[in-house]
């Protein structure tokens, strides 16, 4: 029996503000540990959450990005669950009333065919701590500094049929975010994080099968292989007629394999309730004017732009659109020296050299192509 893979991913990603999503401590990243915490982000009893106005901002900012409907009323809800770094046991999440709704990213694969992946939504939240785990100690550290950072996650419908499709959509959406100035989408930190979710099905049925969950993966390739990994390990249960287990399973980078971590959870497992600390909230439609109205030139407008107007390959504009500092120093560069192929070819060859040899931002740059082709 042949089996069709359906992949859906929830994507998170730490929003730039200065301060965390419903208290005044610092976000910034790498400090002393638990030394960016206050009774608000640690629970302490009678300590009221404020909604950080900036946060909000910037996930209607995404959501726009998306073209999801911005609702006009959200509410916050509580996500309870018990675990080391979430000192109140629970997390203040959104469940049924999120910031946007059915929005999509569209992907281009190796052919040139054009596919939107659909967005089911995209809802604010706030980050648990850290556990750190010592090598070759019994016990582990908890790092409450992350706690409360505000978190935006965007959830996707099984819409990807390969782990490919997955790889482009994940590019596609870090692309986007990047434009927006909402976050440095540093995977390394934790900024940008991937759960996938993965099932197989015969080929023409159209029921989902039984759904694998898979955290633990800090790269774009690692999610990648894991959802190879698992197409193979599924396809091979079932063709040998094993039945799939519902389960939360961790990527191993260094083996190049899964494994379980604990049963899937469900959403009546978490006792989603209103946040009786934080009200309802009314998204005035000047509001979203204002920020849809701010939107940047998106990697994909620019990159038709660059095609017909410019008359760069769909491959070179690719390559321009891929690095949003690149993007902006090649307008500049042609602004002022219109000769587009020797911009481009300068810039794809000696400046990114030079620029990588330096680690030298592109933004710092004064030199004008002139002075050095």
């Amino acid at each position: 029996m042949e089996f069709e893979t359906v992949i859906g991913l929830e994507v998170h990603l730490h929003l730039a503000t200065q301060t965390k999503a419903f208290c005044g401590c610092s976000t910034a990243f790498g400090s002393t540990p638990n030394s960016q915490t206050c009774p608000v982000c640690l629970g302490f009893p009678g300590a009221l959450p404020v909604l950080n106005e900036k946060a909000l901002e910037y996930a209607v900012k995404v959501a726009l990005a998306l073209k999801c409907s911005v609702q006009e009323y959200i509410k916050f809800d509580r996500k309870n669950y018990f675990y080391p770094d979430l000192p109140k046991n629970y997390q203040i999440s959104q469940y049924d009333m999120p910031v946007g709704l059915g929005g999509f990213v569209e992907c281009e694969n190796t052919s040139g065919t054009k596919r939107k992946i659909r967005v089911k939504r995209v809802h604010l939240e706030e980050d648990a701590g850290k556990l750190i785990h010592k090598q070759d100690e019994a016990q582990s550290l908890v790092d409450f500094n992350r706690c409360g950072v505000p978190l935006l996650e965007m959830v996707s419908e099984p819409d990807m049929y390969s782990p490919q499709e997955a790889y482009d959509y994940l590019r596609n959406l870090k692309l986007i975010i990047q434009y927006l100035d909402v976050s440095d989408c540093d995977m390394e930190k934790g900024s940008l994080r991937c759960d996938a979710n993965i099932s197989l099905r015969p080929v023409g049925e159209r029921a989902l099968g039984t759904n694998i969950e898979l955290k633990n993966m800090n790269s774009f390739k690692w999610v990648k292989c894991a959802l190879e990994y698992e197409v193979e390990r599924q396809s091979k249960i079932l063709r040998d007629g094993g039945v799939i287990t519902q389960e939360t399973r961790l990527w191993d980078e260094k083996k190049e394999t899964t494994h379980a971590m604990r049963s899937k959870e469900e959403a009546h497992d978490y006792r989603y309730f209103p946040d009786p600390d934080l009200v309802p909230f009314t998204l005035n439609k000047n509001f979203v004017a204002g920020i849809k109205s701010a939107l940047p030139e998106f990697p994909h407008q620019k990159k038709a732009r660059f095609i017909e107007a410019l008359g760069l390959s769909s491959q070179e504009a690719d390559i321009i659109i891929q690095d949003k500092e690149l993007c902006q120093y090649f307008e500049e560069c042609v602004a002022v020296f219109p000769e587009v192929k020797k911009i481009y070819n300068w810039l794809t060859g000696v400046l990114l050299g030079y620029v990588n040899d330096r680690k030298q931002p592109f933004g710092s740059l004064k030199v004008m192509p002139k002075e050095l082709i």
